[in-house]
């Protein structure tokens, strides 16, 4: 009988709180803090007021089509359910949904959007930019938001999803502000930024999982476009998809993740990544950039004009990772370069990739720190001694440097595992060998590479792969691969029309000597960068020649 009791009561609380779910409405003109706010007709006015409110599992915080909130929106402990999450979005007057979105202008605040210890949370159509305008500092890393997810009391967090948001200049201080002269030496900056969208987790034995960032938009901001971080021992932030974005004119870089497990990074678009075209901004930055994570797939994106007198590349890896793969990219223009693998990766991959005029960047020049590299593999792991890095495969891929570029190429000497196979360097200028050049230099030296495939890749000519690197090509290919429109930049531009050199021209990718993981993704894909089945050996370069 007790039994039947608890279940009657279960089942009351759930059929109560799903029937009386509400639908809080704000709107800053027609509304009023003393209305119930659960009507369009009598909308709440003040996004401050929302912070006075018991948020239940269902409800929704919908905010007038086409005003501006002056403020932040802030939930704190908030949690709905997997069946009923809480979500925040846009109406029109008569409380539908709405194609025009509401915009939150956070002047004088630190945050757009503050998610705080929250699961089962959803921001859809919504506008944000955050311009804090200088405002006493907590301490020299104090930041500025659109939007901030982070945690302050352990526990497992789930299902934060962020979808068609617009999140615009972002900066922690005033117009005209400059930063130091020596500031974009720095690893991240030292100064007070602005940050497009941050998830960040610094307590042991907390975690957020099932975290999507989907069709939003972020642009002008003075540091990082999307960053994640954890800063615990274990993966702190775990299944997470970043799809479908713009990220544009970041003063740092477009998307960076650290302390992460499980990610899919898919089909956005990354422009104009260390933008330097406003004095708050950091000035350097790769589209994409990984550390300390491990299975992350890096698929079908576009990483062009990344700017910056360090790092900068297209998409890089840095150190302490395992199980990168970037695939079916586009990456163009990039100062810094197309593939750079830093010290104690294991089992990473660039594949499928097309480069275009990567690797510009010339040490020296416009206070530049590092040399930009074509292709990069450095043992660099910080203030440690030179590590790895291990089982590095390099296929498939397609890269094309006009006349005018000087290319360079970095191979460390503490390298380990290197399959370098079935890529066409189509390089028209100069190529030299150079030594890496972190913040922790390479020494020459005697090479203690071991465990090398190098076979099967096409070059223009043969000083692409200078003698001085010391690894070279087994069997070697050396022909013109006669790209449709060399320096276009399209995918399809660079499908080659000399089949005769290139069909069928490729090995089977195995596991390296020694390796005993391989790609988690497999070695073996089934169809190229364009979606053409491959079929027979492979050809050579990132598209299959039907």
């Amino acid at each position: 009988m007790q039994g039947k009791v608890i279940l009657y009561i279960t089942l009351l609380l759930f059929v109560s709180s799903t029937c009386f779910a509400k639908n809080y409405y704000v709107d800053p003109v027609k509304g009023n803090d003393q209305y119930p706010g659960t009507n369009p007709s009598l909308p709440f006015q003040n996004l401050e007021k929302l912070t006075s409110l018991q948020i239940h599992p269902g409800d929704s915080i919908l905010l007038s089509s086409g005003a501006i909130f002056y403020g932040s929106l802030e939930l704190k402990n908030v949690k709905g359910r997997k069946s009923q999450p809480i979500v925040v979005s846009t109406y029109n007057a008569d409380g539908t949904n709405a194609e025009e979105k509401a915009l939150i202008k956070a002047h004088g605040k630190l945050n757009g959007i503050l998610l705080e210890n929250c699961s089962f949370v959803e921001l859809e159509n919504l506008q944000i930019s955050a311009e804090a305008d200088g405002m006493p500092t907590v301490n020299k890393n104090q930041m500025c938001c659109g939007i901030l997810v982070k945690t302050s009391r352990v526990d497992q967090y789930a299902h934060i999803h962020l979808k068609n948001l617009h999140v615009e200049n972002i900066f922690y201080e005033k117009k005209g502000f400059q930063r130091g002269a020596k500031e974009v030496k720095t690893a991240n900056g030292s100064q007070n930024y602005g940050w497009g969208i941050r998830f960040i987790n610094s307590l042991e034995g907390a975690s957020i999982e099932d975290i999507k960032v989907q069709d939003c938009l972020v642009k002008n901001v003075a540091h990082t476009g999307i960053k994640f971080t954890s800063k615990t021992s274990k993966y702190g932030l775990r299944n997470i998809s970043v799809e479908n974005n713009k990220v544009i004119e970041t003063g740092g870089p477009g998307i960076q993740m650290s302390g992460l497990e499980h990610v899919i990074v898919r089909n956005n678009i990354v422009d104009k990544s260390g933008s330097s075209d406003d004095t708050r901004k950091w000035g350097r930055g790769s589209g994409l950039w990984t550390w300390g994570s491990n299975d992350v797939l890096i698929e079908k994106n576009r990483f062009v004009n990344a700017n910056g007198p360090g790092d900068s590349a297209g998409a890089h890896i840095d150190y302490n990772c395992s199980n990168i793969v970037l695939q079916y990219n586009f990456s163009a223009n990039n100062a810094g370069g197309f593939c750079e693998i830093l010290g104690n990766n294991y089992n990473c991959a660039y594949r499928y990739n097309i480069s275009v005029n990567d690797g510009y960047r010339v040490k020296g020049e416009k206070n530049a720190f590092q040399e930009g590299k074509v292709f990069w593999l450095s043992g660099y792991n910080g203030k440690r001694k030179r590590k790895g890095p291990f089982n590095s495969y390099f296929y498939n891929n397609t890269i094309f440097v006009k006349k005018t570029i000087h290319a360079k190429i970095a191979i460390d000497k503490a390298a380990s595992g290197v399959l370098i196979a079935n890529n066409i360097f189509c390089i028209q200028g100069e190529t030299s060998a150079v030594l890496g050049d972190q913040y922790n230099p390479e020494k020459a030296g005697k090479s203690q590479i071991k465990n090398v495939v190098f076979r099967n890749n096409m070059y223009l000519k043969a000083k692409n792969w200078p003698r001085e690197i010391p690894i070279q090509d087994e069997r070697a290919i050396y022909a013109n691969p006669k790209f449709r429109n060399p320096g276009g930049s399209q995918i399809s531009d660079y499908l080659p029309m000399n089949s005769k050199k290139l069909k069928n021209k490729g090995i089977q990718i195995q596991k390296l000597p020694g390796d005993t993981i391989g790609l988690l993704q497999g070695l073996k894909l089934n169809y190229d960068i364009l979606g053409n089945k491959i079929t027979g050996m492979p050809d050579l370069g990132a598209i299959e020649i039907k």
